[in-house]
């Protein structure tokens, strides 16, 4: 949109480089061009204002397939305004001399008119293509079909209008169609999902299997090796038993002969000192032999008298001194 300003009752307009703008005054063309910047009377002035840049177009409509089903197309053209003139002479460009806004709705004219010729093109081509090849080829078909189409439409170039590139986003079938078709894909998906599990599953079934079948390898070699253990410390237990019972043997024997010589040397001793004392006792007696009687009695007193206990004081009770006096008498009298 051109911007407009006022001046003392002059208008000034100034354009965009991307706006093609014709001044005329009394059927005469005064300026023409894009960017232009100039003063003009709102009274006397026919304005236009012509976009010449590249516009995008976005179309979506529906079309019927050779099998009747439906689709949804989804498309955009890019155009652009080749010739300013031409264009303004075949649609309504004008502008407000006070505001710069359109009187008119060019473009709207424009987007119907690229929609319609495009749909024309789009639908007689899907109309003798079934539903699978449409959303399988559909979209380059009908791409090419629509720009062929657009660049022969005899319209076009008439009104100044050149399409640049056509572009097909999309080929959409009804929601319950749409999810019919992927049924089978999402079962194949699915299938291919299960088989995968099941292959995970056998990979790791397998994988257990070596795992445990390692373990248990790995546990009959501790068993074997736990039993060469404990043969191993029965066979060192046996030996060092037999070690020991030689050993407690040659200890006992070394203990019986030296038990044999001490109770020898104790024999020889005992019959040694016996003999010795049988010697001094027939000596003694052959010398108490040859001795008188009285000599005897009085060795006899004075060895009683060596062994009898010490006695530092005696007591006599009456009792023991009336009857040793009463033995005394009777003694007397007989």
């Amino acid at each position: 949109m051109a911007d407009i300003t006022r001046r003392l009752g002059w208008r000034h307009l100034r354009g965009a480089p991307t706006a093609h703008v014709r001044h005329h005054r009394g059927g005469q063309l005064l300026h023409d061009g894009p960017g232009l910047s100039f003063w003009f009377r709102a009274l006397t002035a026919a304005l236009s204002e012509v976009p010449v840049d590249d516009r995008e177009l976005a179309m979506t409509f529906h079309a019927r397939t050779s099998d009747f089903q439906d689709v949804a197309v989804q498309a955009t053209v890019t155009y652009r305004i080749s010739d300013p003139a031409l264009a303004a002479a075949r649609l309504d460009f004008s502008i407000d001399p006070d505001t710069g806004a359109w009187r008119g709705t060019p473009l709207e004219q424009l987007g119907t008119l690229l929609t319609e010729t495009a749909q024309q093109h789009a639908l007689d081509v899907l109309a003798r293509t079934s539903l699978s090849a449409a959303l399988v080829d559909g979209v380059a078909a009908v791409r090419e079909r629509v720009t062929a189409g657009l660049a022969t439409e005899p319209r076009l170039p008439a009104t100044g209008i050149e399409v640049v590139a056509v572009r097909v986003v999309a080929l959409r079938p009804e929601p319950e169609v749409e999810r019919a078709l992927r049924t089978p894909a999402r079962e194949q998906i699915q299938q291919e999902a299960d088989r995968a599990t099941y292959e995970r599953r056998a990979v790791a079934v397998e994988r257990e299997r070596t795992i445990a079948e390692n373990e248990l390898a790995s546990q009959i070699e501790l068993a074997r090796r736990e039993e060469q253990l404990v043969e191993q410390r029965g066979t060192n237990a046996r030996r060092e038993a037999e070690e020991h019972a030689a050993a407690d043997a040659v200890r006992a024997g070394a203990e019986a002969a030296r038990s044999v010589r001490l109770a020898r040397a104790e024999a020889e001793s005992a019959q040694a000192v016996g003999a010795a004392r049988a010697q001094a006792q027939a000596a003694w007696l052959q010398v108490h032999t040859d001795v008188d009687v009285s000599v005897l009695h009085a060795l006899t007193a004075s060895r009683l008298a060596e062994n009898l206990p010490r006695i530092d004081s005696v007591t006599v009770s009456p009792d023991v001194l009336t009857g040793l006096l009463a033995k005394l008498g009777t003694q007397d009298r007989t």
